[in-house]
Protein backbone atom coordinates (compact mmCIF):
# COMPACT_ATOMS: atom_id res chain seq x y z
CA UNK A 1 0.00 0.00 0.00
CA UNK A 2 1.54 3.56 -1.22
CA UNK A 3 2.41 6.01 1.76
CA UNK A 4 2.35 8.81 -0.62
CA UNK A 5 -0.87 11.04 -0.48
CA UNK A 6 -2.65 12.17 -3.27
CA UNK A 7 -2.15 16.10 -4.00
CA UNK A 8 -4.85 18.30 -2.78
CA UNK A 9 -7.06 19.63 -5.82
CA UNK A 10 -8.28 22.67 -6.92
CA UNK A 11 -10.91 24.25 -5.00
CA UNK A 12 -12.72 25.06 -7.99
CA UNK A 13 -12.64 21.86 -9.83
CA UNK A 14 -14.26 18.96 -8.11
CA UNK A 15 -14.50 16.76 -11.41
CA UNK A 16 -10.78 17.42 -12.18
CA UNK A 17 -10.22 16.26 -8.53
CA UNK A 18 -11.68 12.66 -8.72
CA UNK A 19 -10.52 12.09 -12.06
CA UNK A 20 -6.71 12.46 -11.26
CA UNK A 21 -7.13 10.79 -7.81
CA UNK A 22 -9.01 8.02 -9.32
CA UNK A 23 -5.43 7.05 -11.58
CA UNK A 24 -4.22 6.61 -7.64
CA UNK A 25 -7.41 3.57 -6.91
CA UNK A 26 -5.84 0.70 -5.93
CA UNK A 27 -7.29 -2.98 -6.43
CA UNK A 28 -7.96 -3.86 -2.31
CA UNK A 29 -7.33 -7.47 -0.85
CA UNK A 30 -9.40 -10.43 -1.58
CA UNK A 31 -11.22 -12.44 0.79
CA UNK A 32 -14.53 -14.97 0.49
CA UNK A 33 -18.05 -15.55 2.66
CA UNK A 34 -18.97 -19.05 2.78
CA UNK A 35 -22.31 -18.70 4.53
CA UNK A 36 -23.82 -22.21 5.67
CA UNK A 37 -27.61 -21.13 6.70
CA UNK A 38 -28.24 -23.94 9.26
CA UNK A 39 -28.55 -24.34 12.86
CA UNK A 40 -29.87 -26.99 15.75
CA UNK A 41 -32.48 -24.20 16.21
CA UNK A 42 -32.89 -20.70 15.99
CA UNK A 43 -32.57 -18.53 18.62
CA UNK A 44 -35.18 -15.87 19.78
CA UNK A 45 -32.50 -12.58 18.87
CA UNK A 46 -31.21 -14.24 15.77
CA UNK A 47 -31.70 -11.75 12.77
CA UNK A 48 -29.28 -13.94 10.55
CA UNK A 49 -29.79 -15.79 7.74
CA UNK A 50 -30.24 -19.34 9.96
CA UNK A 51 -32.66 -21.79 9.39
CA UNK A 52 -33.40 -24.90 11.76
CA UNK A 53 -31.82 -27.89 10.56
CA UNK A 54 -34.08 -31.10 9.97
CA UNK A 55 -32.97 -34.72 10.46
CA UNK A 56 -30.04 -34.59 7.54
CA UNK A 57 -27.99 -31.77 5.83
CA UNK A 58 -28.16 -31.22 2.34
CA UNK A 59 -24.40 -31.42 2.22
CA UNK A 60 -23.44 -32.89 -1.28
CA UNK A 61 -26.31 -30.42 -3.10
CA UNK A 62 -25.55 -27.15 -0.74
CA UNK A 63 -21.91 -27.80 -1.59
CA UNK A 64 -22.37 -28.11 -5.32
CA UNK A 65 -24.45 -25.10 -5.77
CA UNK A 66 -21.85 -23.11 -3.82
CA UNK A 67 -19.38 -24.19 -6.27
CA UNK A 68 -21.57 -23.17 -9.47
CA UNK A 69 -21.67 -19.78 -7.55
CA UNK A 70 -18.41 -19.27 -7.33
CA UNK A 71 -18.20 -20.06 -10.86
CA UNK A 72 -20.43 -17.33 -11.56
CA UNK A 73 -18.41 -14.77 -9.13
CA UNK A 74 -14.75 -15.54 -10.45
CA UNK A 75 -15.26 -12.54 -12.48
CA UNK A 76 -14.94 -10.55 -9.71
CA UNK A 77 -11.38 -12.24 -8.35
CA UNK A 78 -9.28 -9.71 -10.73
CA UNK A 79 -6.03 -12.00 -10.45
CA UNK A 80 -5.83 -12.03 -6.68
CA UNK A 81 -5.44 -14.17 -4.27
CA UNK A 82 -7.53 -15.24 -1.04
CA UNK A 83 -6.26 -13.01 1.70
CA UNK A 84 -8.97 -14.57 4.06
CA UNK A 85 -12.08 -17.11 4.30
CA UNK A 86 -15.09 -17.22 6.99
CA UNK A 87 -17.04 -20.06 7.26
CA UNK A 88 -20.13 -18.58 8.93
CA UNK A 89 -23.42 -19.17 9.63
CA UNK A 90 -26.01 -20.70 10.97
CA UNK A 91 -23.65 -22.96 12.26
CA UNK A 92 -21.36 -23.80 9.53
CA UNK A 93 -19.36 -26.87 11.91
CA UNK A 94 -22.34 -29.29 11.69
CA UNK A 95 -20.89 -29.66 8.43
CA UNK A 96 -19.19 -32.45 7.94
CA UNK A 97 -15.04 -31.93 7.32
CA UNK A 98 -15.04 -33.32 4.08
CA UNK A 99 -18.15 -30.89 2.86
CA UNK A 100 -15.93 -28.28 4.15
CA UNK A 101 -12.90 -29.76 2.29
CA UNK A 102 -14.64 -29.53 -0.98
CA UNK A 103 -15.51 -25.70 -0.49
CA UNK A 104 -11.68 -25.28 0.42
CA UNK A 105 -10.22 -27.32 -2.22
CA UNK A 106 -12.28 -25.48 -4.75
CA UNK A 107 -11.51 -22.04 -3.70
CA UNK A 108 -7.75 -22.92 -3.76
CA UNK A 109 -7.70 -24.15 -7.22
CA UNK A 110 -10.30 -21.31 -8.84
CA UNK A 111 -8.65 -18.64 -6.98
CA UNK A 112 -5.28 -19.31 -5.11
CA UNK A 113 -4.80 -18.12 -1.09
CA UNK A 114 -2.14 -15.78 0.12
CA UNK A 115 0.77 -17.65 1.93
CA UNK A 116 -0.47 -16.22 5.42
CA UNK A 117 -4.32 -17.06 4.40
CA UNK A 118 -6.46 -17.12 7.36
CA UNK A 119 -9.13 -19.28 7.64
CA UNK A 120 -12.02 -18.58 10.20
CA UNK A 121 -14.79 -21.61 11.12
CA UNK A 122 -18.03 -20.38 13.26
CA UNK A 123 -18.93 -22.73 15.96
CA UNK A 124 -21.01 -23.47 18.98
CA UNK A 125 -20.49 -25.43 22.02
CA UNK A 126 -22.96 -27.81 21.86
CA UNK A 127 -21.68 -28.86 18.39
CA UNK A 128 -18.12 -29.49 19.20
CA UNK A 129 -16.81 -33.33 18.78
CA UNK A 130 -13.22 -33.66 19.49
CA UNK A 131 -12.17 -35.59 16.20
CA UNK A 132 -14.32 -33.59 13.90
CA UNK A 133 -12.31 -30.36 14.82
CA UNK A 134 -8.85 -31.87 14.39
CA UNK A 135 -10.23 -32.98 10.79
CA UNK A 136 -11.25 -29.16 10.80
CA UNK A 137 -7.38 -28.00 11.24
CA UNK A 138 -6.28 -30.60 9.06
CA UNK A 139 -8.42 -29.07 6.14
CA UNK A 140 -6.17 -25.81 7.00
CA UNK A 141 -8.53 -24.10 9.07
CA UNK A 142 -6.49 -21.95 11.27
CA UNK A 143 -8.97 -20.04 13.32
CA UNK A 144 -12.36 -20.79 15.03
CA UNK A 145 -14.80 -18.26 16.52
CA UNK A 146 -16.81 -19.84 19.17
CA UNK A 147 -20.70 -18.58 20.00
CA UNK A 148 -20.07 -18.45 23.60
CA UNK A 149 -22.45 -15.68 24.39
CA UNK A 150 -22.64 -16.58 27.92
CA UNK A 151 -21.56 -19.18 30.65
CA UNK A 152 -24.50 -18.68 32.85
CA UNK A 153 -27.06 -21.21 32.71
CA UNK A 154 -30.08 -18.62 33.30
CA UNK A 155 -28.77 -16.48 30.59
CA UNK A 156 -28.21 -19.57 28.33
CA UNK A 157 -31.65 -20.33 29.01
CA UNK A 158 -33.21 -17.43 28.61
CA UNK A 159 -30.87 -16.80 24.63
CA UNK A 160 -32.27 -20.45 23.48
CA UNK A 161 -28.90 -21.61 23.38
CA UNK A 162 -28.45 -25.47 23.28
CA UNK A 163 -25.40 -25.68 25.84
CA UNK A 164 -24.33 -24.91 29.06
CA UNK A 165 -21.66 -23.10 30.60
CA UNK A 166 -19.28 -25.80 31.07
CA UNK A 167 -19.90 -27.15 27.50
CA UNK A 168 -18.66 -23.51 26.58
CA UNK A 169 -15.33 -23.82 28.62
CA UNK A 170 -14.66 -27.40 27.45
CA UNK A 171 -14.87 -25.68 23.97
CA UNK A 172 -12.11 -23.70 24.47
CA UNK A 173 -10.26 -26.69 25.92
CA UNK A 174 -11.60 -28.95 22.93
CA UNK A 175 -9.94 -25.87 20.24
CA UNK A 176 -6.66 -26.15 21.71
CA UNK A 177 -6.19 -29.90 21.84
CA UNK A 178 -7.31 -29.65 17.78
CA UNK A 179 -4.29 -27.39 16.94
CA UNK A 180 -6.28 -24.23 17.35
CA UNK A 181 -3.54 -21.39 18.83
CA UNK A 182 -5.96 -19.01 17.51
CA UNK A 183 -9.57 -18.93 18.47
CA UNK A 184 -12.24 -16.31 19.48
CA UNK A 185 -14.79 -15.99 22.17
CA UNK A 186 -17.94 -14.80 20.88
CA UNK A 187 -19.81 -12.86 24.03
CA UNK A 188 -22.83 -10.95 24.91
CA UNK A 189 -23.73 -8.25 27.38
CA UNK A 190 -26.83 -6.41 28.30
CA UNK A 191 -28.62 -9.98 28.42
CA UNK A 192 -32.13 -10.78 30.13
CA UNK A 193 -31.88 -9.27 33.54
CA UNK A 194 -28.57 -8.94 33.60
CA UNK A 195 -26.25 -7.35 36.71
CA UNK A 196 -22.91 -6.00 36.53
CA UNK A 197 -21.51 -8.92 38.43
CA UNK A 198 -23.45 -11.23 35.94
CA UNK A 199 -21.38 -9.55 33.16
CA UNK A 200 -18.23 -9.35 34.58
CA UNK A 201 -18.43 -13.09 35.72
CA UNK A 202 -18.81 -13.75 32.03
CA UNK A 203 -15.98 -11.84 30.93
CA UNK A 204 -13.60 -13.26 33.74
CA UNK A 205 -14.48 -16.82 33.02
CA UNK A 206 -13.62 -15.94 29.08
CA UNK A 207 -10.81 -14.48 29.65
CA UNK A 208 -9.68 -17.38 31.96
CA UNK A 209 -9.92 -19.59 28.84
CA UNK A 210 -6.65 -17.33 27.19
CA UNK A 211 -8.61 -17.03 23.74
CA UNK A 212 -6.57 -15.07 21.43
CA UNK A 213 -9.70 -12.99 20.57
CA UNK A 214 -12.93 -11.77 22.25
CA UNK A 215 -16.11 -10.33 20.05
CA UNK A 216 -18.09 -8.64 23.14
CA UNK A 217 -21.15 -6.65 22.14
CA UNK A 218 -24.55 -5.95 23.44
CA UNK A 219 -27.67 -7.96 22.96
CA UNK A 220 -29.73 -5.49 20.61
CA UNK A 221 -33.21 -6.62 19.78
CA UNK A 222 -33.80 -6.87 16.05
CA UNK A 223 -36.96 -6.67 13.91
CA UNK A 224 -38.27 -10.34 12.36
CA UNK A 225 -37.25 -12.23 15.86
CA UNK A 226 -38.64 -13.73 18.42
CA UNK A 227 -37.49 -10.90 20.92
CA UNK A 228 -38.70 -8.84 18.73
CA UNK A 229 -42.17 -9.63 19.45
CA UNK A 230 -42.08 -11.16 22.76
CA UNK A 231 -39.51 -8.33 24.80
CA UNK A 232 -37.59 -9.45 27.49
CA UNK A 233 -36.78 -7.40 30.44
CA UNK A 234 -33.33 -6.43 29.39
CA UNK A 235 -31.41 -3.88 32.00
CA UNK A 236 -31.36 -0.47 32.38
CA UNK A 237 -29.16 2.59 30.54
CA UNK A 238 -27.37 2.96 33.81
CA UNK A 239 -26.40 -1.02 34.18
CA UNK A 240 -25.63 -1.50 30.49
CA UNK A 241 -23.09 1.59 30.78
CA UNK A 242 -21.47 0.48 34.21
CA UNK A 243 -20.78 -3.23 32.32
CA UNK A 244 -19.55 -1.60 29.07
CA UNK A 245 -17.05 0.98 30.98
CA UNK A 246 -16.05 -1.77 33.83
CA UNK A 247 -15.56 -4.27 31.27
CA UNK A 248 -13.52 -2.31 28.46
CA UNK A 249 -11.07 -1.52 31.44
CA UNK A 250 -11.07 -5.59 32.88
CA UNK A 251 -10.22 -6.45 29.47
CA UNK A 252 -7.53 -3.76 28.84
CA UNK A 253 -5.99 -5.26 32.39
CA UNK A 254 -5.76 -8.60 30.76
CA UNK A 255 -3.90 -7.49 27.29
CA UNK A 256 -7.35 -7.57 25.41
CA UNK A 257 -6.61 -3.71 23.56
CA UNK A 258 -9.96 -3.07 21.60
CA UNK A 259 -9.35 -2.35 18.02
CA UNK A 260 -12.71 -2.12 16.74
CA UNK A 261 -16.32 -1.09 18.41
CA UNK A 262 -16.88 -5.05 19.64
CA UNK A 263 -13.56 -6.49 19.60
CA UNK A 264 -10.78 -6.96 21.45
CA UNK A 265 -7.57 -8.94 20.90
CA UNK A 266 -4.27 -9.81 21.97
CA UNK A 267 -1.12 -8.50 20.50
CA UNK A 268 -1.21 -9.31 16.58
CA UNK A 269 -4.17 -11.11 16.75
CA UNK A 270 -6.79 -9.13 15.21
CA UNK A 271 -9.25 -10.54 13.08
CA UNK A 272 -8.19 -9.89 9.57
CA UNK A 273 -10.97 -11.25 7.68
CA UNK A 274 -13.04 -8.47 9.56
CA UNK A 275 -10.08 -5.94 9.26
CA UNK A 276 -10.64 -6.62 5.21
CA UNK A 277 -14.36 -5.27 5.86
CA UNK A 278 -13.28 -2.70 8.10
CA UNK A 279 -10.72 -1.21 5.64
CA UNK A 280 -13.29 -1.75 2.81
CA UNK A 281 -11.74 -4.41 1.13
CA UNK A 282 -13.35 -6.84 -1.20
CA UNK A 283 -14.86 -10.02 -0.53
CA UNK A 284 -16.79 -12.68 -2.50
CA UNK A 285 -19.75 -13.61 -0.49
CA UNK A 286 -20.97 -17.39 -1.37
CA UNK A 287 -24.00 -19.05 0.23
CA UNK A 288 -27.33 -18.65 0.89
CA UNK A 289 -27.95 -14.77 2.05
CA UNK A 290 -24.34 -13.81 1.44
CA UNK A 291 -23.63 -10.17 0.46
CA UNK A 292 -20.37 -9.43 -1.09
CA UNK A 293 -18.57 -6.34 -2.49
CA UNK A 294 -16.57 -5.75 -5.66
CA UNK A 295 -14.33 -3.53 -6.99
CA UNK A 296 -13.17 -3.35 -10.87
CA UNK A 297 -9.30 -2.36 -12.26
CA UNK A 298 -10.86 1.22 -13.29
CA UNK A 299 -12.66 1.86 -9.65
CA UNK A 300 -16.10 1.00 -10.37
CA UNK A 301 -17.48 -0.54 -7.07
CA UNK A 302 -20.51 -3.05 -6.30
CA UNK A 303 -22.62 -4.50 -3.45
CA UNK A 304 -24.51 -7.97 -4.76
CA UNK A 305 -26.38 -10.39 -2.53
CA UNK A 306 -27.63 -13.93 -2.54
CA UNK A 307 -30.46 -15.71 -2.78
CA UNK A 308 -31.68 -16.36 0.99
CA UNK A 309 -33.64 -19.09 1.31
CA UNK A 310 -32.05 -22.23 0.87
CA UNK A 311 -34.73 -24.30 -0.85
CA UNK A 312 -34.26 -20.94 -3.86
CA UNK A 313 -30.42 -21.50 -3.42
CA UNK A 314 -30.48 -25.03 -4.10
CA UNK A 315 -33.21 -24.82 -6.53
CA UNK A 316 -30.92 -25.16 -10.47
CA UNK A 317 -33.63 -23.27 -11.83
CA UNK A 318 -33.08 -20.08 -10.13
CA UNK A 319 -30.06 -17.56 -10.17
CA UNK A 320 -27.77 -17.47 -7.17
CA UNK A 321 -27.65 -13.25 -7.23
CA UNK A 322 -30.37 -12.15 -5.86
CA UNK A 323 -29.27 -8.43 -6.09
CA UNK A 324 -26.96 -6.20 -7.10
CA UNK A 325 -25.87 -2.31 -6.49
CA UNK A 326 -23.20 -0.26 -8.46
CA UNK A 327 -22.19 2.70 -5.69
CA UNK A 328 -22.35 6.18 -7.54
CA UNK A 329 -19.14 8.16 -6.34
CA UNK A 330 -21.33 10.18 -4.20
CA UNK A 331 -22.32 7.48 -1.72
CA UNK A 332 -18.68 6.05 -1.55
CA UNK A 333 -17.58 8.66 1.52
CA UNK A 334 -20.66 6.93 3.58
CA UNK A 335 -19.73 4.12 2.31
CA UNK A 336 -15.95 3.96 3.37
CA UNK A 337 -16.30 5.81 6.68
CA UNK A 338 -18.90 3.50 7.76
CA UNK A 339 -16.55 0.67 8.00
CA UNK A 340 -13.48 2.49 9.06
CA UNK A 341 -14.62 4.71 11.49
CA UNK A 342 -15.56 1.22 13.32
CA UNK A 343 -12.26 1.08 13.78
CA UNK A 344 -10.60 2.50 17.28
CA UNK A 345 -7.36 3.72 15.25
CA UNK A 346 -9.12 4.52 12.24
CA UNK A 347 -7.13 4.39 9.51
CA UNK A 348 -4.66 6.45 6.96
CA UNK A 349 -6.57 9.52 4.80
CA UNK A 350 -4.73 8.14 1.91
CA UNK A 351 -6.71 5.30 2.41
CA UNK A 352 -9.42 6.88 1.25
CA UNK A 353 -7.89 7.56 -2.29
CA UNK A 354 -6.61 3.92 -2.51
CA UNK A 355 -9.90 1.96 -1.71
CA UNK A 356 -12.33 4.33 -3.77
CA UNK A 357 -10.15 6.89 -6.23
CA UNK A 358 -11.81 9.63 -4.80
CA UNK A 359 -9.53 13.07 -3.54
CA UNK A 360 -9.75 13.23 0.32
CA UNK A 361 -11.15 17.09 -0.04
CA UNK A 362 -14.26 15.82 -0.91
CA UNK A 363 -14.66 14.70 2.75
CA UNK A 364 -13.59 18.25 3.99
CA UNK A 365 -16.80 19.62 4.52
CA UNK A 366 -18.54 16.87 6.81
CA UNK A 367 -14.59 16.79 8.72
CA UNK A 368 -14.72 20.20 9.03
CA UNK A 369 -18.28 19.68 11.03
CA UNK A 370 -17.04 16.55 12.91
CA UNK A 371 -14.05 17.89 14.23
CA UNK A 372 -16.22 21.12 15.51
CA UNK A 373 -18.50 18.71 17.25
CA UNK A 374 -15.81 16.79 19.08
CA UNK A 375 -16.48 13.57 16.94
CA UNK A 376 -13.43 13.24 14.84
CA UNK A 377 -10.02 13.85 15.41
CA UNK A 378 -7.84 17.07 14.07
CA UNK A 379 -5.20 14.95 12.76
CA UNK A 380 -5.34 15.64 8.37
CA UNK A 381 -3.03 12.10 8.17
CA UNK A 382 -6.08 9.84 9.41
CA UNK A 383 -9.15 9.34 9.30
CA UNK A 384 -10.25 8.16 13.19
CA UNK A 385 -13.18 9.14 15.48
CA UNK A 386 -12.66 10.19 18.84
CA UNK A 387 -14.14 8.48 22.01
CA UNK A 388 -17.05 10.53 21.46
CA UNK A 389 -17.32 10.05 17.82
CA UNK A 390 -17.11 6.43 18.96
CA UNK A 391 -20.02 6.53 21.08
CA UNK A 392 -22.44 8.74 18.42
CA UNK A 393 -21.19 6.99 15.58
CA UNK A 394 -24.60 7.44 13.56
CA UNK A 395 -24.28 10.72 14.74
CA UNK A 396 -20.76 11.10 12.86
CA UNK A 397 -21.87 9.22 9.63
CA UNK A 398 -24.91 11.51 9.29
CA UNK A 399 -22.52 14.09 8.74
CA UNK A 400 -21.12 12.60 4.93
CA UNK A 401 -24.54 11.37 3.65
CA UNK A 402 -24.77 12.61 -0.09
Amino acid sequence: MSNTAAPEPDADDGHQASASSAARFQLPPLAAYVHIPWCVRKCPYCDFNSHAAGPSLPEDAYVTALLADLDADMGQVQGRKLSSIFFGGGTPSLFSPGALGRILESLEQRIGFSDDIEITLEANPGTFEQAKFRDYRSLGINRLSIGVQSFQAEKLTALGRIHDGDEAVRAADMARAAGFDNFNLDLMHGLPNQSLDDALSDLRIAIAQQPTHLSWYQLTVEPNTEFWSKPPKLPEDETLWDIQEVGQALLAAHGYRQYETSAYAQPDRQARHNLNYWTFGDFLGLGAGAHGKSSDRDGHIRRQWKTRLPKDYLDPSKRFRAGVKDLAQDELPFEFLMNVLRLTDGVPTVMFTQRTGLAPALLSDGRREAEARGLLERDPQRLVATPKGQLFLNDLLQLFLP
